[in-house]
């Protein structure tokens, strides 16, 4: 089985910057695209950024510019750079990875890791 873990949420002030990361362990033959979604109180999940194998990255409307997404396919593990944080930033963050568990490409799957808490005060 895979496993995907954050870590790096926490209680920051309004502009401040938080780092977050996600490692995924397990059988592992490749890791396709990569995203981190957010779940705010009240609201429905929604996707923040996304990045392809390929390292190409796409990012919600409401992060262009203040967060940014990486890869480290050596570590198998994803970060969130999120700069000039807001209140509105405060979520539930969660990982996904399109992870093939099999010798081809037939096996991938998605999974989703327990999520980190970011809380952003005014």
């Amino acid at each position: 089985q895979v496993q995907l873990v954050e870590s790096g949420g926490d209680l920051v002030q309004a502009g401040g910057s938080l780092r977050l990361s996600c490692a995924a362990s397990g059988t592992i033959f490749a890791i396709n695209a990569m995203a981190w979604y957010r779940q705010a109180p009240g609201q429905p999940c929604e996707l923040v950024a996304s990045v392809t194998s390929g390292g190409s990255t796409n990012y919600a409307d409401s992060v262009k510019g203040r967060f940014t997404i990486s890869r480290d396919n050596a570590k198998n593990t994803m970060y969130l750079q999120m700069n000039s944080l807001k209140p509105g930033d405060t979520a539930v963050y969660f990982c996904n990875a399109a992870v093939v568990t099999g010798r081809t490409s037939i096996y991938e799957r998605d999974f989703w890791g327990q999520g980190t808490q970011v809380t952003v005060s005014s």
